[in-house]
């Protein structure tokens, strides 16, 4: 499918809901990062923009990534008026295309699933590459489906932290996995309803 298309469907999915305020950063995100020393970050699919706009009340200097204009526009307005316009630059990107230029200690993605054709071997395996030594990219999939979840295909297979690895297929002398599990957590949707799901964690980080 076509890069018009797959625009237009995350608009429609970013402007069926009401622009979110104060957007809450990932769970993930928050237990991985809290302690790092802040540096460049690079947030892929950046949403609503809550993991972008805590890493930068963290201190990190963030590139946030979209394929949707609508979400990046409302990120844009979101940081300016939080008083983080200076630490958040916002892109629209279409990943199949182009990546941002390399440069982070930080890359996480989060939930980078789509109805789509999106090779993300190979964009997470750029991701990877876009780190500087020592840096960390953080991938967290879905492990199961929440009731509000636009992907409700029962016979989907989430595959394991290790699995998303072996595909990402990097060199073990450069990077080393720091983490590769499946906890459990309650999660909010966007209507306020609460589900218990399983997120596929998986932490990498570039040793040299």
């Amino acid at each position: 499918m076509s890069t018009t298309e797959a625009v237009a469907f995350w608009d429609g999915v970013y402007a069926a809901r009401p622009a979110a305020s104060n957007p809450q950063p990932n769970a993930r995100l928050t237990e991985t990062v809290t302690g790092l020393p802040p540096g460049d970050a690079l947030d892929l699919g950046c949403g609503d923009g809550g993991d972008a706009l805590w890493l930068a009340g963290q201190g990190w200097q963030v590139t946030a990534a979209d394929i949707s204009a609508v979400a990046v526009e409302r990120l844009a307005a979101l940081a300016r008026s939080h008083g983080l316009g200076d630490r958040v630059t916002t892109v629209r990107a279409d990943l199949h295309k182009s990546f941002p230029p390399s440069g982070f200690d930080l890359v996480c993605a989060h939930y980078l699933h789509t109805p789509f054709d999106l090779d993300r071997a190979t964009v997470l395996r750029s991701a990877a590459h876009a780190l500087r030594p020592g840096g960390r990219l953080l991938v967290v999939d879905h492990g199961s489906a929440a009731p509000w979840s636009w992907n409700q295909d029962q016979d989907i297979r989430y595959p394991s932290p290790r699995e998303v690895a072996a595909g990402i297929g990097l060199a073990p002398e450069t990077w080393t996995v720091e983490r590769a599990n499946a906890p459990r957590r309650i999660a909010t949707g966007p209507d306020g309803r609460t589900a218990e799901v399983t997120d596929h964690v998986l932490l990498i980080r570039r040793t040299a």
